[in-house]
């Protein structure tokens, strides 16, 4: 049977030189190779495969959960198995939602790390034990945030813009009335009191597009 073919993405050479000597002593795995940041990793992927990646979520000039979303959309996409010291709901569950096949923690063992890796390429879920337990509270969680409307949404993402009540009003065709009417009840729903305690509740619960 042919190794597993591990490729590394992680801006942290301890972290990368710590999982190369977990897996080179291992005769079922080979190191394809290694990134320090997401175009490193796309630019590696041009020519190159591998079976599975580890993937962490900080990287210096793109998210992990984007680069996720990215490398299942190439032919042959890998395995993800994200790799990370983010043990947030959000965090997991927004890198299990673009395609990652399994999720643990950096403080992870050599044996749980194999089992992690044999398992994801197999076509198998895999999580840690910590990472399930977050993925179950956020998923009970998001279930008891507030449903916006499509309006309070639109209103929503041009607050985070930085758009007065009076110019979000310019642009929607509507009343400075109707809009305060609608932050008021974005304010309410997201059971905060201001503006930043909105953008950032919002933010935390990506409801805001995020950047590239």
């Amino acid at each position: 049977m042919n190794p597993i073919r591990v490729f590394i993405v992680d801006d942290h050479p301890m972290v990368i030189e710590g999982m190369q000597t977990m897996l080179k002593s291992e005769p079922a795995f080979e190191i394809s190779g290694y990134a320090m940041s997401a175009s490193s990793c796309k630019g590696f992927f041009i020519s190159h495969t591998a079976d599975v990646v580890l993937l962490d979520i900080n990287l210096p000039d793109e998210s992990g959960i984007h680069l996720c979303e990215y490398l299942k959309k190439i032919s042959p996409p890998p395995k993800i198995l994200a790799i990370s010291n983010l043990d947030g709901g959000t965090f997991i569950t927004e890198m299990m939602s673009r395609g990652a096949d399994g999720y643990v923690l950096k403080n992870v063992g050599k044996d749980e790390l194999m089992k992690a890796i044999t398992t994801v390429c197999q076509g198998k879920l895999y999580l840690s034990a910590d990472a399930n337990e977050k993925l179950k509270a956020e998923k009970q969680r998001r279930e008891q945030m507030p449903i916006l409307t499509l309006r309070e949404k639109e209103v929503l993402q041009l607050i985070a813009q930085g758009l007065t009540n009076t110019q979000i009003a310019e642009k929607l065709f509507v009343s400075v009335s109707t809009i305060d009417s609608h932050r008021k009840h974005l304010l309410a729903k997201l059971h905060v009191n201001n503006t930043a305690s909105l953008l950032k509740t919002a933010s935390e619960n990506f409801l805001l597009p995020s950047e590239k």
